[in-house]
């Protein structure tokens, strides 16, 4: 995957999907195959019963891109992504979620360890899901 290369701003794997914040280098938007290469990469391990076309059906076929416009939006998205434990009753709090990079953020100072205790307003209009 070294051809391939990004930075993961944010990730969290829920049980039946997952979010994330890449960085590409510049010039390259070719989020597709990464993402073939990430759901391939991580269903290896998995025994899951193959489908009709020889995939695993560990994730979705499609994905969904959003391009971050600014600062804010970036913000807003590294909120959501990180209370979604949350927002789907895992946990009562993000930190209590070891899927995913809520306490890497914490420890890049992003955020405070008992961020999202309560639901953040800067993720009470978002649904992507």
């Amino acid at each position: 995957m070294n051809k391939h290369t990004f930075f993961i701003d944010a990730i969290v794997v829920l049980p039946d999907h997952i979010h994330c914040i890449w960085r590409l280098p510049p010039d390259d938007d070719d989020f597709s195959t990464r993402w073939r290469l990430v759901k391939w990469h991580f269903s290896l391990g998995m025994e899951t019963p193959l489908t009709e076309r020889g995939e695993k059906r560990v994730w979705q076929r499609r994905f969904w891109e959003h391009l971050l416009r600014n600062e804010k939006d970036w913000q807003r998205h590294m909120d959501y992504i990180h209370y979604n434990p949350v927002k789907h009753q895992y946990v009562q709090n993000p930190k209590d979620w070891r899927y995913g990079s809520f306490h890497d953020a914490v420890k890049r100072g992003l955020y405070t360890i008992d961020w999202g205790s309560q639901e953040p307003d800067s993720v009470k209009e978002m649904d992507l899901e």
